[in-house]
């Protein structure tokens, strides 16, 4: 563990010595606020039982740059290394593939909490504010911040892997934004199937990350996205481990 810790680490500080980091996480300030307002916006001319955290968490300005920000804190954990020629190095490191593999996933998603971090902040000023409850029931801001962190499980490990099949970060960048991207296309054909007893659009649920987030921010719990997520997330860092092995032994 005190390998594994080492190179977490050295992820974290790496990613933090990046200007690149700043810049998403300053755009990430900007596109949330923005967001926040538009949901303080809908509930002022809205007579619905909406809560804030399902105003926040349910709109296009919260999926934008959660699509958007894998693929720039990802591209790099794997090409960045491989074109500078440090990747060898790490290779020859008394260290296990898997130790690496994790601990830059791991490095990835600590960021991506950092990112949404500062939104719980957004509903405590709402409280003092307003004197409302942002959420109405404890469930749905332990469901929708579930749902944010076993989705940034998720798309953190196909960043992860789409790094570690390309020595280019743009490349990765737009394999890891094509592959979620996807699975946003397969969950919006759930609103388009009708709900009577058909099994396509139960199939489409099952990968509707939209849909997830919408149940879960209600604090309505389902298992079966929870297995989908981490069930996934573990298939594709298994990927990734056997890439980061290939490359070792091809070098």
């Amino acid at each position: 563990m005190r390998r594994f810790f080492i190179l977490f680490g050295r992820e974290v500080s790496s990613a933090f010595h990046q200007p690149l980091a700043y810049v998403v996480m300053c755009f990430f300030l900007v596109v949330t606020g923005f967001n926040f307002h538009a949901g303080v916006s809908l509930l002022n001319h809205s007579s619905g039982t909406t809560t804030m955290v399902e105003a926040f968490f349910n709109t296009v300005y919260f999926w934008i740059p959660l699509v958007l920000v894998f693929p720039l804190i990802t591209m790099r954990v794997f090409a960045e290394e491989s074109k500078m020629g440090t990747l060898e190095t790490l290779m020859t490191a008394p260290v296990q593939d898997f130790q690496v593999v994790f601990a830059k996933f791991a490095g990835c998603l600590f960021f991506y909490v950092i990112l949404w971090a500062p939104s719980l902040l957004y509903f405590t000023a709402f409280e003092a504010v307003t004197g409302i409850d942002a959420a109405g029931a404890a469930g749905s801001y332990v469901g929708a911040y579930a749902m944010l962190l076993l989705m940034g499980c998720l798309f953190t490990a196909i960043g992860c892997l789409a790094s570690a099949l390309t020595d280019n970060q743009i490349v990765a960048a737009v394999v890891c934004f094509s592959a979620i991207l996807c699975l946003f296309f397969i969950g919006l054909l759930a609103f388009f199937i009708p709900a009577t007893g058909n099994a396509l659009r139960e199939m489409t649920y099952y990968f509707s990350p939209i849909e997830h987030m919408m149940d879960f921010s209600r604090g309505i719990f389902d298992t079966r996205p929870v297995v989908f997520y981490l069930s996934s997330t573990l298939v594709v860092l298994f990927a990734t481990f056997h890439i980061f092995q290939y490359r070792r032994w091809k070098a």
